[in-house]
Protein backbone atom coordinates (compact mmCIF):
# COMPACT_ATOMS: atom_id res chain seq x y z
CA UNK A 1 0.00 0.00 0.00
CA UNK A 2 1.53 3.28 -1.13
CA UNK A 3 -0.59 5.73 0.81
CA UNK A 4 -3.42 5.79 3.30
CA UNK A 5 -5.57 7.79 0.85
CA UNK A 6 -6.04 4.89 -1.53
CA UNK A 7 -5.86 1.13 -1.70
CA UNK A 8 -2.57 0.84 -3.51
CA UNK A 9 -1.80 0.31 -7.20
CA UNK A 10 -4.57 -1.60 -8.92
CA UNK A 11 -3.73 -4.53 -11.16
CA UNK A 12 -5.82 -4.68 -14.35
CA UNK A 13 -5.86 -8.46 -14.54
CA UNK A 14 -8.72 -8.67 -17.02
CA UNK A 15 -6.81 -6.69 -19.65
CA UNK A 16 -3.30 -7.06 -18.34
CA UNK A 17 -0.63 -7.36 -20.97
CA UNK A 18 3.09 -7.90 -20.95
CA UNK A 19 4.52 -5.15 -23.14
CA UNK A 20 6.64 -7.65 -25.00
CA UNK A 21 3.69 -9.92 -25.79
CA UNK A 22 0.57 -9.72 -27.94
CA UNK A 23 -1.97 -7.03 -27.29
CA UNK A 24 -5.39 -6.88 -28.91
CA UNK A 25 -6.09 -3.25 -28.07
CA UNK A 26 -5.25 -0.30 -30.29
CA UNK A 27 -1.55 0.59 -30.65
CA UNK A 28 -2.02 3.99 -32.28
CA UNK A 29 -3.86 6.85 -30.66
CA UNK A 30 -5.09 9.81 -32.64
CA UNK A 31 -6.10 12.01 -29.70
CA UNK A 32 -2.99 14.02 -28.87
CA UNK A 33 -4.68 16.04 -26.14
CA UNK A 34 -6.33 13.92 -23.48
CA UNK A 35 -4.78 10.49 -23.66
CA UNK A 36 -8.06 9.10 -22.27
CA UNK A 37 -8.34 6.48 -25.02
CA UNK A 38 -5.22 4.63 -23.87
CA UNK A 39 -6.05 1.33 -22.21
CA UNK A 40 -4.72 1.61 -18.63
CA UNK A 41 -3.89 -2.08 -18.72
CA UNK A 42 -0.91 -1.08 -20.82
CA UNK A 43 0.54 0.80 -17.83
CA UNK A 44 0.91 -2.43 -15.82
CA UNK A 45 3.97 -4.59 -16.29
CA UNK A 46 5.51 -6.23 -13.25
CA UNK A 47 9.23 -6.91 -13.35
CA UNK A 48 10.14 -10.53 -12.71
CA UNK A 49 13.22 -10.12 -10.55
CA UNK A 50 14.16 -13.80 -10.69
CA UNK A 51 14.15 -13.90 -14.48
CA UNK A 52 17.53 -14.66 -16.02
CA UNK A 53 18.83 -11.64 -17.94
CA UNK A 54 20.83 -12.43 -21.03
CA UNK A 55 24.24 -10.80 -20.81
CA UNK A 56 25.63 -9.32 -23.99
CA UNK A 57 29.18 -10.35 -24.83
CA UNK A 58 30.76 -7.67 -27.03
CA UNK A 59 32.81 -8.62 -30.06
CA UNK A 60 35.24 -5.78 -29.34
CA UNK A 61 36.84 -4.04 -26.42
CA UNK A 62 37.46 -0.29 -26.67
CA UNK A 63 41.19 -0.99 -27.03
CA UNK A 64 40.43 -3.09 -30.15
CA UNK A 65 38.98 -0.18 -32.11
CA UNK A 66 41.30 1.50 -34.60
CA UNK A 67 41.18 4.88 -32.92
CA UNK A 68 43.67 7.48 -31.73
CA UNK A 69 45.64 6.52 -28.62
CA UNK A 70 44.69 9.75 -26.81
CA UNK A 71 41.04 8.91 -27.42
CA UNK A 72 41.56 5.42 -26.01
CA UNK A 73 43.05 7.01 -22.90
CA UNK A 74 40.06 9.38 -22.64
CA UNK A 75 37.73 6.36 -22.72
CA UNK A 76 39.73 4.77 -19.89
CA UNK A 77 39.59 8.05 -17.93
CA UNK A 78 35.81 8.04 -18.26
CA UNK A 79 35.85 4.54 -16.74
CA UNK A 80 34.17 2.93 -19.72
CA UNK A 81 34.91 -0.78 -19.25
CA UNK A 82 33.43 -2.46 -22.31
CA UNK A 83 31.22 -1.31 -25.18
CA UNK A 84 27.45 -1.47 -24.90
CA UNK A 85 25.72 -3.42 -27.71
CA UNK A 86 25.07 -0.30 -29.81
CA UNK A 87 28.66 0.91 -29.33
CA UNK A 88 30.10 -2.52 -30.13
CA UNK A 89 28.16 -2.85 -33.36
CA UNK A 90 28.05 0.75 -34.63
CA UNK A 91 31.56 2.10 -34.00
CA UNK A 92 33.38 -0.12 -36.58
CA UNK A 93 30.96 0.91 -39.36
CA UNK A 94 31.29 4.62 -38.57
CA UNK A 95 35.09 4.28 -38.50
CA UNK A 96 34.82 2.68 -41.95
CA UNK A 97 32.91 5.74 -43.25
CA UNK A 98 29.63 3.92 -43.87
CA UNK A 99 26.21 5.50 -43.51
CA UNK A 100 24.52 4.00 -40.46
CA UNK A 101 20.96 3.64 -39.19
CA UNK A 102 20.95 2.87 -35.47
CA UNK A 103 17.73 1.73 -33.80
CA UNK A 104 18.11 1.62 -30.04
CA UNK A 105 16.21 2.21 -26.82
CA UNK A 106 17.16 5.15 -24.65
CA UNK A 107 19.97 4.67 -22.16
CA UNK A 108 21.97 2.34 -24.43
CA UNK A 109 25.12 4.45 -24.80
CA UNK A 110 24.11 5.75 -28.22
CA UNK A 111 25.80 9.16 -27.84
CA UNK A 112 29.23 7.65 -27.25
CA UNK A 113 28.57 5.23 -30.12
CA UNK A 114 28.75 8.10 -32.60
CA UNK A 115 30.99 10.53 -30.69
CA UNK A 116 33.96 8.17 -30.30
CA UNK A 117 34.45 7.44 -34.04
CA UNK A 118 33.67 11.06 -35.00
CA UNK A 119 36.21 12.44 -32.54
CA UNK A 120 38.70 10.04 -34.12
CA UNK A 121 37.79 11.46 -37.54
CA UNK A 122 38.65 14.94 -36.28
CA UNK A 123 41.90 13.69 -34.72
CA UNK A 124 42.90 12.33 -38.13
CA UNK A 125 41.87 15.54 -39.92
CA UNK A 126 41.63 18.67 -37.70
CA UNK A 127 39.85 20.54 -40.53
CA UNK A 128 36.91 18.11 -40.38
CA UNK A 129 33.61 19.67 -39.29
CA UNK A 130 30.65 17.64 -38.04
CA UNK A 131 27.01 18.67 -37.62
CA UNK A 132 24.84 16.97 -34.99
CA UNK A 133 21.10 17.67 -35.20
CA UNK A 134 18.90 16.89 -32.18
CA UNK A 135 15.29 17.62 -31.15
CA UNK A 136 15.85 19.54 -27.89
CA UNK A 137 18.14 22.00 -26.15
CA UNK A 138 18.71 19.61 -23.26
CA UNK A 139 19.92 16.82 -25.53
CA UNK A 140 22.24 19.21 -27.39
CA UNK A 141 23.83 20.35 -24.14
CA UNK A 142 24.15 16.78 -22.86
CA UNK A 143 25.95 15.75 -26.06
CA UNK A 144 28.24 18.77 -25.78
CA UNK A 145 29.05 17.84 -22.16
CA UNK A 146 29.85 14.25 -23.15
CA UNK A 147 31.96 15.49 -26.06
CA UNK A 148 33.94 17.72 -23.69
CA UNK A 149 34.58 14.71 -21.44
CA UNK A 150 36.12 12.74 -24.30
CA UNK A 151 38.16 15.61 -25.80
CA UNK A 152 39.71 17.20 -22.72
CA UNK A 153 43.12 18.58 -23.67
CA UNK A 154 42.70 17.74 -27.38
CA UNK A 155 41.87 21.31 -28.50
CA UNK A 156 38.69 20.10 -30.19
CA UNK A 157 36.03 22.80 -29.95
CA UNK A 158 32.26 22.76 -30.25
CA UNK A 159 29.27 25.07 -30.09
CA UNK A 160 25.62 24.43 -29.27
CA UNK A 161 23.18 26.27 -31.52
CA UNK A 162 19.76 25.91 -29.92
CA UNK A 163 16.59 27.94 -29.56
CA UNK A 164 15.80 29.71 -26.33
CA UNK A 165 19.37 30.93 -25.91
CA UNK A 166 21.12 34.11 -27.06
CA UNK A 167 21.62 33.86 -30.82
CA UNK A 168 24.17 36.68 -30.72
CA UNK A 169 26.48 34.67 -28.51
CA UNK A 170 26.11 31.66 -30.79
CA UNK A 171 26.94 33.79 -33.83
CA UNK A 172 30.03 35.05 -32.00
CA UNK A 173 31.16 31.49 -31.22
CA UNK A 174 30.61 30.47 -34.86
CA UNK A 175 33.31 32.93 -35.97
CA UNK A 176 35.86 30.43 -34.67
CA UNK A 177 36.64 26.97 -36.01
CA UNK A 178 34.38 24.43 -34.33
CA UNK A 179 34.92 20.77 -35.12
CA UNK A 180 31.39 20.03 -33.86
CA UNK A 181 28.23 22.09 -34.19
CA UNK A 182 25.35 20.62 -32.17
CA UNK A 183 21.95 22.16 -32.69
CA UNK A 184 18.20 21.99 -32.90
CA UNK A 185 16.64 22.14 -36.40
CA UNK A 186 14.93 25.53 -36.10
CA UNK A 187 17.94 27.43 -34.77
CA UNK A 188 20.28 25.74 -37.24
CA UNK A 189 17.99 26.81 -40.10
CA UNK A 190 18.04 30.42 -38.83
CA UNK A 191 21.85 30.48 -38.64
CA UNK A 192 22.23 28.85 -42.06
CA UNK A 193 19.88 31.42 -43.60
CA UNK A 194 21.88 34.20 -41.95
CA UNK A 195 25.04 32.79 -43.54
CA UNK A 196 26.63 32.00 -40.17
CA UNK A 197 26.88 28.24 -40.89
CA UNK A 198 28.14 27.13 -44.31
CA UNK A 199 26.84 23.61 -44.80
CA UNK A 200 29.21 23.02 -47.72
CA UNK A 201 32.02 22.74 -45.13
CA UNK A 202 30.37 19.78 -43.39
CA UNK A 203 30.92 16.30 -44.77
CA UNK A 204 29.43 14.47 -41.78
CA UNK A 205 25.99 14.83 -40.19
CA UNK A 206 24.29 13.02 -37.30
CA UNK A 207 20.51 13.02 -37.00
CA UNK A 208 19.89 11.94 -33.41
CA UNK A 209 16.42 10.97 -32.10
CA UNK A 210 15.06 11.46 -35.61
CA UNK A 211 11.68 10.04 -34.61
CA UNK A 212 11.30 12.77 -31.97
CA UNK A 213 12.22 15.47 -34.49
CA UNK A 214 9.55 14.06 -36.78
CA UNK A 215 6.97 14.04 -33.93
CA UNK A 216 7.81 17.64 -33.02
CA UNK A 217 7.21 18.92 -36.55
CA UNK A 218 10.84 19.50 -37.56
CA UNK A 219 10.74 17.45 -40.76
CA UNK A 220 10.88 20.52 -43.07
CA UNK A 221 13.82 21.98 -41.14
CA UNK A 222 15.59 18.62 -41.32
CA UNK A 223 15.08 18.52 -45.08
CA UNK A 224 16.35 22.12 -45.37
CA UNK A 225 19.57 21.18 -43.57
CA UNK A 226 20.08 17.97 -45.53
CA UNK A 227 19.49 19.74 -48.85
CA UNK A 228 22.41 22.07 -48.13
CA UNK A 229 24.86 19.29 -47.30
CA UNK A 230 27.44 18.27 -49.91
CA UNK A 231 27.39 14.90 -51.66
CA UNK A 232 28.87 12.45 -51.07
CA UNK A 233 28.52 12.85 -47.32
CA UNK A 234 28.67 10.68 -44.22
CA UNK A 235 25.22 10.41 -42.60
CA UNK A 236 24.40 8.79 -39.26
CA UNK A 237 20.74 8.37 -38.35
CA UNK A 238 19.50 7.30 -34.91
CA UNK A 239 15.94 6.59 -33.82
CA UNK A 240 14.18 4.67 -31.06
CA UNK A 241 11.33 3.68 -33.39
CA UNK A 242 11.03 2.61 -37.01
CA UNK A 243 7.80 3.82 -38.59
CA UNK A 244 6.84 4.18 -42.23
CA UNK A 245 7.68 7.89 -42.02
CA UNK A 246 11.11 7.14 -40.55
CA UNK A 247 11.77 4.60 -43.30
CA UNK A 248 10.95 7.33 -45.80
CA UNK A 249 13.51 9.68 -44.25
CA UNK A 250 16.16 6.95 -44.22
CA UNK A 251 15.59 6.36 -47.94
CA UNK A 252 15.69 10.11 -48.57
CA UNK A 253 18.78 11.01 -46.53
CA UNK A 254 21.13 8.00 -46.52
CA UNK A 255 23.08 6.00 -49.09
CA UNK A 256 23.21 2.21 -48.71
CA UNK A 257 23.19 2.43 -44.90
CA UNK A 258 24.21 -0.33 -42.55
CA UNK A 259 21.30 -1.02 -40.19
CA UNK A 260 22.07 -1.78 -36.57
CA UNK A 261 19.23 -2.56 -34.18
CA UNK A 262 19.60 -3.35 -30.50
CA UNK A 263 16.00 -2.45 -29.68
CA UNK A 264 14.29 -5.49 -28.19
CA UNK A 265 10.91 -4.28 -26.92
CA UNK A 266 8.82 -1.15 -26.47
CA UNK A 267 9.41 -0.71 -22.75
CA UNK A 268 12.45 -1.38 -20.65
CA UNK A 269 12.40 -4.88 -19.18
CA UNK A 270 13.61 -3.53 -15.83
CA UNK A 271 10.94 -0.84 -15.34
CA UNK A 272 8.23 -2.00 -12.95
CA UNK A 273 5.02 -0.39 -14.21
CA UNK A 274 1.77 0.06 -12.33
CA UNK A 275 -1.24 2.34 -11.96
CA UNK A 276 -2.70 4.32 -9.07
CA UNK A 277 -6.45 4.95 -9.02
CA UNK A 278 -7.10 8.41 -7.63
CA UNK A 279 -9.84 11.06 -7.58
CA UNK A 280 -8.86 14.25 -9.43
CA UNK A 281 -9.12 16.37 -6.28
CA UNK A 282 -6.86 13.99 -4.33
CA UNK A 283 -3.98 13.78 -6.81
CA UNK A 284 -1.70 16.21 -4.97
CA UNK A 285 -2.19 14.56 -1.58
CA UNK A 286 -1.60 11.13 -3.12
CA UNK A 287 1.58 12.41 -4.78
CA UNK A 288 2.78 13.83 -1.46
CA UNK A 289 2.05 10.51 0.23
CA UNK A 290 4.26 8.72 -2.29
CA UNK A 291 7.12 11.21 -2.11
CA UNK A 292 7.55 10.89 1.66
CA UNK A 293 8.33 7.19 1.32
CA UNK A 294 12.04 6.39 1.63
CA UNK A 295 12.48 4.61 -1.71
CA UNK A 296 11.19 7.64 -3.68
CA UNK A 297 14.64 9.20 -3.75
CA UNK A 298 14.89 10.73 -7.23
CA UNK A 299 11.50 11.23 -8.82
CA UNK A 300 10.55 12.58 -12.25
CA UNK A 301 6.89 13.70 -12.39
CA UNK A 302 5.19 14.34 -15.72
CA UNK A 303 2.51 17.00 -16.10
CA UNK A 304 0.54 17.65 -19.29
CA UNK A 305 0.88 21.44 -19.33
CA UNK A 306 3.37 24.13 -18.30
CA UNK A 307 0.75 25.68 -16.01
CA UNK A 308 0.10 22.29 -14.42
CA UNK A 309 3.81 21.71 -13.84
CA UNK A 310 4.12 25.07 -12.07
CA UNK A 311 1.04 24.38 -9.96
CA UNK A 312 2.39 21.02 -8.76
CA UNK A 313 5.80 22.55 -8.05
CA UNK A 314 4.34 25.38 -5.98
CA UNK A 315 2.18 22.99 -3.96
CA UNK A 316 5.11 20.66 -3.21
CA UNK A 317 7.39 23.55 -2.25
CA UNK A 318 4.77 24.69 0.26
CA UNK A 319 4.86 21.18 1.77
CA UNK A 320 8.64 21.37 2.17
CA UNK A 321 9.73 19.15 -0.72
CA UNK A 322 12.89 19.96 -2.69
CA UNK A 323 11.46 20.37 -6.16
CA UNK A 324 12.01 22.21 -9.45
CA UNK A 325 10.16 22.35 -12.78
CA UNK A 326 11.32 22.37 -16.39
CA UNK A 327 9.10 23.39 -19.30
CA UNK A 328 9.05 25.62 -22.36
CA UNK A 329 8.41 28.85 -20.44
CA UNK A 330 11.58 28.44 -18.38
CA UNK A 331 14.66 30.03 -19.91
CA UNK A 332 17.61 27.80 -20.70
CA UNK A 333 19.62 28.94 -17.69
CA UNK A 334 16.81 28.05 -15.27
CA UNK A 335 16.23 24.70 -16.95
CA UNK A 336 19.89 23.81 -16.80
CA UNK A 337 20.11 24.81 -13.14
CA UNK A 338 17.12 22.60 -12.34
CA UNK A 339 18.55 19.64 -14.25
CA UNK A 340 21.94 19.99 -12.58
CA UNK A 341 20.34 20.14 -9.13
CA UNK A 342 18.30 17.01 -9.92
CA UNK A 343 21.29 15.11 -11.33
CA UNK A 344 23.41 15.99 -8.28
CA UNK A 345 20.67 15.02 -5.83
CA UNK A 346 20.14 18.52 -4.41
CA UNK A 347 16.45 18.24 -5.21
CA UNK A 348 14.29 15.14 -4.86
CA UNK A 349 11.61 15.88 -7.46
CA UNK A 350 11.69 17.27 -10.99
CA UNK A 351 8.36 18.21 -12.59
CA UNK A 352 8.48 18.17 -16.39
CA UNK A 353 6.36 18.45 -19.49
CA UNK A 354 6.88 15.96 -22.32
CA UNK A 355 8.75 18.29 -24.67
CA UNK A 356 11.06 19.59 -21.93
CA UNK A 357 12.02 16.07 -20.87
CA UNK A 358 12.77 14.66 -24.33
CA UNK A 359 16.31 13.39 -24.61
CA UNK A 360 17.11 13.69 -20.89
CA UNK A 361 19.72 11.24 -19.67
CA UNK A 362 19.73 11.35 -15.87
CA UNK A 363 21.29 8.55 -13.87
CA UNK A 364 19.51 6.72 -11.05
CA UNK A 365 15.97 8.09 -11.41
CA UNK A 366 14.15 5.90 -8.89
CA UNK A 367 10.59 6.63 -10.04
CA UNK A 368 8.67 8.16 -12.93
CA UNK A 369 5.18 9.32 -11.99
CA UNK A 370 2.66 10.13 -14.70
CA UNK A 371 0.65 12.71 -12.75
CA UNK A 372 -1.28 13.44 -15.95
CA UNK A 373 -1.91 10.76 -18.56
CA UNK A 374 0.35 10.86 -21.62
CA UNK A 375 -1.27 11.86 -24.91
CA UNK A 376 -0.13 8.70 -26.72
CA UNK A 377 1.39 5.35 -25.92
CA UNK A 378 4.62 6.49 -27.61
CA UNK A 379 4.77 9.39 -25.16
CA UNK A 380 4.31 6.89 -22.33
CA UNK A 381 7.23 4.81 -23.61
CA UNK A 382 9.40 7.90 -23.72
CA UNK A 383 8.41 9.03 -20.22
CA UNK A 384 9.10 5.77 -18.43
CA UNK A 385 12.38 5.34 -20.31
CA UNK A 386 13.84 7.99 -17.99
CA UNK A 387 14.10 5.33 -15.25
CA UNK A 388 15.46 1.79 -15.27
CA UNK A 389 18.37 2.83 -17.49
CA UNK A 390 21.25 0.50 -18.20
CA UNK A 391 21.13 -2.39 -15.73
CA UNK A 392 19.32 -0.41 -12.99
CA UNK A 393 15.81 -1.18 -11.78
CA UNK A 394 13.18 1.54 -12.05
CA UNK A 395 9.53 2.08 -11.22
CA UNK A 396 6.80 3.90 -13.13
CA UNK A 397 3.39 4.81 -11.70
CA UNK A 398 0.53 6.27 -13.71
CA UNK A 399 -2.34 8.14 -12.06
CA UNK A 400 -5.71 7.17 -13.54
CA UNK A 401 -9.22 8.19 -12.64
CA UNK A 402 -10.76 6.34 -9.71
CA UNK A 403 -13.97 6.16 -11.74
CA UNK A 404 -12.30 4.10 -14.47
CA UNK A 405 -13.93 0.67 -14.78
CA UNK A 406 -11.31 -2.01 -15.36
Amino acid sequence: MYNRHFKGPRQFNTRRTSFGGPHRGPRRFNNRNTGESIDPGRFVNKVVLTEEVEHYTPEHMFQDFKIDQALKQAIINKKYVQPTPIQDRVIPHILAGQDVVGIANTGTGKTAAFLIPLINKVRLNPKEQILIVVPTRELALQIEDELAGFTKGMRIFSVSCVGGMNIGRQISQLRYHNSFIIGTPGRLKDLIEKGKIQLIKFNTIVLDEADRMLDMGFVHDMRFVMAGMPRPRHTLFFSATLSREIEGLIHEFLTNPVRISVKTRDTAVNVDQDVVKVNEGDKLSVLEGLLVQPDFKKVLVFARTKHGADKITKALLQKGFKVEAIHGNKNQSKRRQALTAFKEGRIQVLIATDVAARGLDIANVSHVINYDLPATYDDYIHRIGRTGRGDKQGKALTFISATHRS
